[in-house]
């Protein structure tokens, strides 16, 4: 089990940006493949971009070329930079392995896109 806890989300207008941060526990983060997930209300979590223990990435369609997802193996850290966000990227965002492991869910960072 990795113990992850989120940060870095907020209330940003239109186009406007922020960076999460999921900072991990363990010595065994580097090992794993990491993603980022949201979940707006009313529907379900969902994965949104990964990166691979190369460093190799993925994006869900609705992100791609807003957003980019990187890790830092030294800090235990995966990163995801939001730009040019939309009122439907409104939503509580996770990090976990990927795929993702149940008991690794931790609290989430609430991103709301509203102006």
């Amino acid at each position: 089990q990795v113990q992850l806890v989120e940060s870095g989300g907020g209330l940003v207008q239109p186009g406007g940006s922020l960076r999460l941060s999921c900072a991990a526990s363990g010595s065994i983060f580097s090992i794993y493949a990491m993603g980022w997930y949201r979940q707006a209300p009313g529907k379900q979590r969902a994965l949104i971009a990964a990166i691979a223990k190369d460093g190799s990435t993925s994006y869900v369609d609705s992100v791609k070329g807003r957003f980019t997802i990187s890790r830092d193996n030294a800090k235990n850290t995966v990163y995801l930079q939001m730009n040019s966000l939309k009122p439907e990227d409104t939503a509580v965002y996770y990090c976990n392995v990927a795929p993702a492991v149940a008991a690794n869910w931790g609290q989430g960072t609430q991103v709301t896109v509203s102006s």
